[in-house]
């Protein structure tokens, strides 16, 4: 098949943008009610539940001694797998970690002019899990991206789950799970494994935080479950898009293109903006010549025939304009000078600059994450870093000074919105008053603030 050309100003792409735009709110009734039975039986049956769904949704059976992935399993993968794979796999959990290290918060704390002490105090949570597709196919770079995060910002207990496969143990995964540090590895998926991180089973214990794509009833149950454990964000199907000028190499723009619309679900979004018409006809074609030799050209093909196009701009800013409408997970700057154009990106999970730069680079091996913000959600929400698992507590020191110097103003907006108890809480500590117990908790505080000094 060949994609279609688009005029950004004809009826037709404003067809088509609003149905990309669409893609941020879709109806989810009907998974939603399958998930939420799926997490009742997991609440009320536990490991069974597990076992039985397994069976049902990936034709595996389990046993409670079976449903966990061993240390023993995860090492022996690691003998197993080529060693051209395994240094692949190490080489890419370095950059990854080097990067992540970079986005480490710290705690601080500090005395502002009133006396007082602030400060917040930066901590990991205790206990996250991270979900990896499996399905018909094997995907340790999750793994790494997921796991190692997490190590980084200094989890305690990494569990990691994945629904197995009815061919065998996908020895990559297994691999990939040990070299990144996961502490413990089950065996299941779908919304059952997410409702085993939230709810705990026999076999797993609850988690502080579930991270990780997976496909409509793996999110949905990660939404169903938010506030009882945290989550990341509510990934979806791989989007690209492409900014070009006349310059750009069609051949190159076609493989990025395909490459993210190649994954399956026939949702994946794949766009090209460009000032030359010329361009825009030169990559469709090309599409349509790669298409004949690649193995997942079907799926390809029903990815684009939904959400892909080459769209021709009147310009860049126009270009920028729609990028920023869209927010795409993946956009790459094929341009002259491309770092100059950085400034007029507002909402992108990840941007790659000049064409030496595909989107499979930070797919796998570049460092920074590639669980990104998906359907438009970029316009506020940002790629998973070991930031997501640090949690963050303030702390506050008041003075006598302080107490003095800010008390009666704080009375005052208690009192402003109906709060007199907040008030009178407040001006205790000011010696604010009759009453020997006030005076007496005045003078003790006064006594204390000295000593602290």
């Amino acid at each position: 098949m060949k994609p279609r050309v688009l005029k950004s100003q004809s009826p037709e792409f404003k067809k088509f943008l609003a149905g990309i735009l669409e893609r941020r709110g879709s109806d989810s009734a009907g998974i939603d009610s399958a998930v939420s039975k799926i997490i009742a039986d997991v609440r009320k049956r536990g490991d069974p539940a597990l076992i039985d769904l397994t069976a049902k949704f990936d034709h595996v059976k389990l046993t409670a001694k079976t449903l966990r992935v061993t240390a023993a399993e995860r090492q022996s993968a690691i003998n197993h797998i080529p060693p051209e794979d395994r240094r692949a796999l190490e080489l890419a959990a370095e950059r990854i970690a080097e990067f992540h290290r970079r986005t480490m918060e710290k705690s601080f704390i500090y005395r502002d002019k009133s006396g007082m002490r602030l400060g917040q105090m930066v901590q990991p949570m205790r206990r996250v899990g991270i979900y990896v597709p499996g399905g018909l196919g094997a995907y340790p770079s999750s793994v790494l991206m997921n796991a190692i995060p997490a190590k980084v910002a200094g989890v305690a207990e990494v569990v990691m789950v994945s629904p197995p496969s009815s061919e065998g143990e996908r020895l990559a995964v297994l691999a990939a799970a040990e070299i990144a540090g996961v502490d413990e590895f089950y065996r299941v998926g779908g919304a059952h494994a997410v409702a085993a991180l939230a709810y705990g089973t026999e076999t797993i214990k609850p988690v502080d935080k579930i991270v990780g794509p997976g496909n409509a009833y793996v999110q949905a149950a990660k939404r169903m479950v938010y506030g009882v454990t945290d989550i990341d964000k509510m990934a979806g199907p791989s989007e690209v898009l492409v900014i070009a000028d006349e310059r750009a190499n069609p051949e190159w723009i076609a493989a990025d293109l395909i490459a993210q619309a190649e994954h399956g679900s026939g949702d994946e979004a794949a766009m090209l903006l460009t000032t030359s018409e010329s361009i825009a006809n030169r990559v469709a074609e090309a599409v349509e010549t790669s298409l004949k030799s690649l193995p997942r050209a079907r799926q390809v093909e029903v990815a684009l025939a939904k959400r892909g196009a080459m769209v021709v701009v009147n310009d860049l800013n126009e270009a920028f304009d729609l990028a920023n409408q869209i927010g795409p997970e993946h956009l790459e700057l094929d341009l002259r000078n491309p770092s100059r154009w950085l400034p007029k990106v507002k909402a992108a999970g990840a941007v790659f600059l000049g064409p030496l730069t595909p989107a499979p680079l930070g797919d796998y091996l570049a460092g920074p994450n590639h669980v990104l913000p998906t359907g438009g959600a970029a316009r506020f929400a940002s790629p998973l870093g070991a930031y997501d698992f640090l949690k963050r507590t303030s702390i506050i020191e008041a003075s006598m000074g302080a107490i003095a110097a800010l008390g009666p103003t704080v009375a005052h907006l208690a009192r402003m919105e109906g709060f007199e108890g907040h008030a009178r809480a407040m001006e205790l500590r000011n010696g604010v008053g009759d009453g020997k117990a006030r005076r007496a908790g005045y003078r003790n505080a006064k006594t204390q603030s000295q000593r602290a000094k």
